[in-house]
């Protein structure tokens, strides 16, 4: 009698070249993460840029040894009550950090105690430091094209007042070269640096909104969580199918 052998049919193979529905869907969302992350990261690069704190002056709103992050910007989009990155080469031309105060065609004054008025309004600035002043009374009116800016620290900073028989005290528009938006570091005092109400009641223009620097932040942190999961996820479902084959 002949035996006649039992074959165990061979499962269907998957064409060559093939993927399965769970990897397409696993590289669809490693690229849509990755486009995430790296444009993202494209819009901080390249409108924003660090600067470290060099003195006290803008104490307590920003502290010497700060590093900041600032929105590239020009001095023609600047506002009262925005934070500005700027160089006056009457003022040595380095880099300085103050608070816009009073723009071209403003007159502002300010008292000993450090308070200041602008257009005959006096403005109440809840940011700065609660040190006894003992400032330099003056009163200007801003040429056109220029800025008037202080320090928040108004009893220890070298700021317009300390330039009043140049352009009465006002640096070039034009010098602006960034709008600081944020603290980095030290972690202890990372935030992003709210706009200031301050100076609403003058009208336009006043401080401007933080730009793209949280949306963009948080697209490239969720790309790069994205790419994490998904490259996780394929990994996990790679080795369940091994330990399957193993066992069988």
């Amino acid at each position: 009698m002949s035996s006649v052998a039992e074959r165990t049919q061979p499962a269907e193979a998957r064409p060559a070249g093939r993927r399965s529905p769970a990897s397409i869907v696993q590289g669809l969302v490693i690229a849509i993460g990755f486009v995430m992350l790296v444009g993202g990261f494209g819009v901080l690069a390249v409108q924003y840029r660090p600067y470290k704190i060099p003195t006290g002056s803008m104490s307590p709103t920003l502290e010497s040894g700060d590093t900041v992050l600032a929105h590239t910007a020009d001095g023609k989009s600047t506002g009262r009550g925005d934070i500005v990155v700027f160089q006056d080469p009457d003022w040595g031309n380095v880099t300085l950090v103050k608070r816009v105060v009073a723009i071209g065609g403003d007159t502002v004054s300010g008292d000993r105690e450090g308070r200041i008025t602008v257009n005959g309004r006096q403005v109440n600035e809840p940011y700065l430091e609660k040190a006894a002043v003992l400032a330099t009374a003056f009163s200007v009116t801003v040429p056109e094209g220029r800025l008037f800016v202080l320090g928040d620290f108004r009893g220890n900073s070298l700021d317009s007042r300390s330039h009043l028989d140049v352009a009465f005290g006002s640096v070039p528009a034009s010098g602006v070269k960034a709008r600081v938006e944020a603290v980095i570091q030290p972690l202890s005092r990372a935030r992003l640096e709210g706009r200031t109400a301050a100076f609403d009641e003058l009208g336009a223009p006043s401080a401007h909104q933080a730009g793209a620097l949280v949306p963009a932040s948080w697209t490239s942190v969720g790309g790069a969580v994205l790419i994490v999961l998904a490259s996780a996820a394929g990994w996990t479902v790679s080795l369940a199918r091994k330990l399957r084959g193993r066992k069988a």
